[in-house]
């Protein structure tokens, strides 16, 4: 079978893309906009692009009808967030901030999703995440350039929160106690701690 993108409707783009590309980690992103309202979204097209400086990528597509985003409204206005992990037992949480709201309406509070302070920016972070980066944003770019239909947000980690019982006794992270959800296709998830160890060669 061959796939011809180009002849493809951005749909049929999106589902073969998302369906092959897996599993996808998800970035559950917290923002808030300059009258301070908080805003809490989950975005599975996310990854990390460098370790030096430490800066991650997530990438906000626009609403069907072009609008922007709530999360990338906010960013854009104050240049924060924080980029939480999403650990199976919060999946449930997760999906259901990814609901439609209107501006300026809480994820937080609407859904029932318990938030803290961050320590070097304004956006809460969700409490009880496994690991919560908070970052500032380094760059915003629409994309593709001549008729942009998402922009891809660039945050430098500024502090990481991780929690102690996910951690190995040599205070490392201990995967099979991360236990994270990625993001499959059309709506399946997978959990991480199906793992198996491979050595490098020399």
């Amino acid at each position: 079978m061959q796939l011809d993108f180009s002849t493809l409707e951005p749909l049929e783009r999106y589902r073969w893309l998302a369906s092959t590309i897996t599993p996808r980690p998800i970035a559950w992103v917290s923002s808030q906009s300059s009258t301070g309202v908080s805003n809490l979204a989950p975005f599975s097209f996310f990854t990390v692009i460098s370790d030096d400086p430490p800066t991650l990528m997530v990438n906000v597509n626009h609403r069907a009808d072009g609008s922007l985003k709530d999360t990338l409204l906010n960013v854009q206005a104050n240049g924060e967030l924080v980029l939480q992990l999403v650990a199976f037992e919060q999946a449930e949480a997760m999906n259901a901030s990814s609901a439609v709201l209107p501006y300026g309406i809480s994820e937080f509070e609407q859904c029932g999703i318990a938030s803290m302070p961050s320590q070097r920016i304004a956006p809460p972070r969700v409490a009880g995440a496994a690991v919560a980066f908070e970052c500032r944003v380094v760059q915003i770019q629409a994309y593709p350039p001549a008729a942009p239909n998402c922009h891809l947000i660039f945050a430098e980690v500024l502090l990481a929160h991780i929690d102690e019982r996910v951690l190995n006794e040599q205070g490392r992270i201990d995967p099979h106690k991360l236990d994270l959800v990625g993001r499959l296709g059309g709506m399946a998830y997978s959990r991480s701690q199906d793992t198996f160890e491979m050595r490098r060669p020399g």
